[in-house]
């Protein structure tokens, strides 16, 4: 009865309202116009709705979350290389391999190579060194004792300055020594790499050397060189800094024993003293009878098999060692097997040197800044390029290549006519060179010297000294130095043509040509462009009044 009552009541309230009241009816009018509450809905509408709203915000999720992750993955599996970064040259090689062995267009003469000469500027009359220097009469002689380190030519430069030290100091020198190392491991003393008498004779009237030490000072040592004591001495250490600092320690001592002795004297000196360094680097250095009877053997092998080009020859300094590959850190074609291969190899010749914090490994730095030693299709590649044809005879100076059989083979298809010591010498007259890298690497420089065509592929002492070497004796470094920052980024491109590539490789050897030619102005030396890189202008006197025939 409540119930009824209230409904009642209810409604005729809302009646009476009604009638009376204008502003209620337009409120009851506006209701009904209105969109219904959510909660009159039905259920089933409003959870699709809201089904719908999550799902588009999930859609939105998963897209973002896509571009986010997915962009760096797209990057890693296509990837965009720098330029030059990677090694891609045996794809460009595979392109362009039908081309290459096709193109007899401009095939160039060996004879021809050159089109520059070198004009000497005029100079002062040279005035030879005819005495030696005397700094105190008084004393008793003074003996130098150098232990020469690293390969043979840098070894090479330590006996030239050890001659420019004893020269500056007055001093008697001893035959110099020869360093052990670990990854050259050759165990040759002086006189089975060069001729000791001729090197003591030609350097007489300027500085005296001995092959023994007098028995009187070795007794103090029980005889025994590595007992006494060892000075040591700066990198680049200036004559003024011998004069001053070293040559009193001499006077107390009479004997004195600088080891290592690798890069221990600056390059610029004075005239008379820099004389010595020329001397001695470009004759008083002949290499040994055995050394020097094989290589003329080879040569004249070279220049017979070159009988086609009128016994003219190309030679390349190839410095794709394994020890080579190891030490340069950088990455080629090998993947997996290459990488852990030369982690042993550098762990076993170089200890933890390249785990070291401070030791930064960037193989794409390394090729963009052309510090990756050429593979032998990259050279064979910029020879073909440059106009020399498939019949040119090449003269590979190299030790043991890696992965030989694979990496020579694109070589050898460019260049038939390739022949290296190993096939040009037989075993027995190989035999006692065998398991000797010093003596080995003088064959090659000798080989090398001789041909109308140098090629270096990687820097060091070795092209460092031979460069300068045929600029002496020919008046012309007859070298190609190549570009290897412009090279890399050429054999990055797979879709370059032979044409475009050939041009390049022309305009590199005709920049190689004028370097060639041009004698450097340079105010003062430095290790950079040393007489033995740059013989010009300090070593022109000695070629002047005894021009070398040496070898």
């Amino acid at each position: 009865m409540d119930a009824t009552f209230n409904y009642y009541t209810s409604t005729t309230t809302s009646s009476s309202s009604s009638s009376s009241s204008p502003t209620t009816h337009f409120t009851k009018t506006s209701r009904r116009k209105l969109p219904r509450r959510r909660e009159n809905l039905p259920i089933g509408k409003f959870f699709r709705r809201r089904i719908v709203r999550y799902l588009l915000l999930f859609i939105l999720l998963f897209v973002s979350g896509m571009i986010t992750f997915i962009s760096p993955l797209f990057a890693m599996l296509y990837p965009n290389y720098p330029p030059g970064s990677i090694y891609r040259s045996h794809e460009v090689f595979q392109n362009l391999l039908e081309d290459i062995l096709s193109d007899h267009s401009s095939d160039i003469q060996l004879s021809d190579v050159w089109r520059y000469k070198m004009k000497m500027k005029e100079h002062k009359p040279c005035l030879t060194p005819t005495t030696r220097q005397h700094l105190e009469t008084s004393i008793a002689d003074k003996y130098l004792i150098i232990e020469a380190n690293g390969g043979l030519n840098q070894q090479r430069a330590s006996i030239c300055n050890a001659v420019a030290v004893a020269g500056l100091l007055n001093a008697t020198l001893l035959i110099p020594r020869l360093n052990f190392h670990n990854v050259w491991r050759d165990a040759s003393e002086f006189g089975d790499i060069y001729d000791e008498e001729h090197f003591i004779s030609t350097l007489k009237k300027y500085v005296d050397v001995v092959r023994e030490l007098p028995k009187e000072l070795m007794e103090h040592y029980d005889f025994n060189i590595s007992k006494i004591p060892n000075v040591r001495v700066p990198a680049w250490a200036s004559a003024r800094y011998y004069l001053e600092q070293v040559y009193p320690v001499f006077k107390d001592q009479r004997i004195l024993r600088i080891a290592p002795f690798a890069n221990r004297l600056a390059s610029s000196l004075p005239f008379h003293i820099q004389y010595l360094r020329c001397l001695t680097n470009y004759e008083a250095l002949k290499f040994s009878i055995p050394i020097t009877t094989l290589a003329k053997s080879l040569v004249e092998r070279m220049t017979v098999n070159s009988s086609g080009s009128g016994g003219k020859y190309v030679s390349v300094h190839l410095r794709f060692e394994e020890d080579m590959v190891a030490f340069s850190c950088c990455v080629y074609d090998g993947g997996k097997h290459e990488q852990l291969e030369m982690e042993q190899i550098r762990e076993r010749g170089w200890g933890d040197k390249f785990k070291r914090k401070n030791y930064i490994i960037d193989p794409v730095r390394f090729r963009i800044d052309g510090r990756c030693p050429m593979t032998p299709l990259e050279v064979g590649m910029m020879l073909r390029g440059m106009g020399f044809s498939n019949t040119t005879p090449i003269y590979l100076a190299a030790g043991k290549i890696y992965e030989a059989d694979k990496n020579i083979a694109p070589l050898k298809k460019m260049f038939p006519l390739l022949h290296t010591k190993d096939l040009l010498a037989s075993l027995d007259e190989l035999s006692s060179f065998q398991g000797y890298s010093s003596r080995l690497a003088a064959l090659d420089y000798i080989v090398c010297l001789f041909s109308e065509v140098f090629v270096t592929t990687q820097g060091g002492n070795f092209p460092h000294f031979l460069m300068g070497h045929r600029k002496f004796k020919y008046g012309h470094a007859k070298t190609i130095i190549p570009d290897k920052r412009k090279l890399v980024v050429l054999l990055h491109n797979t879709t370059i043509s032979w044409h475009t590539f050939k041009n390049e490789m022309q305009v590199m050897l005709e920049e190689s040509d004028h370097k060639g030619v041009a004698i450097p102005k340079i105010k003062k030396l430095t290790r950079k462009n040393s007489i033995y890189a740059h013989p010009f202008p300090d070593c022109q006197c000695l070629q002047e009044s005894r021009f070398s025939t040496e070898e």
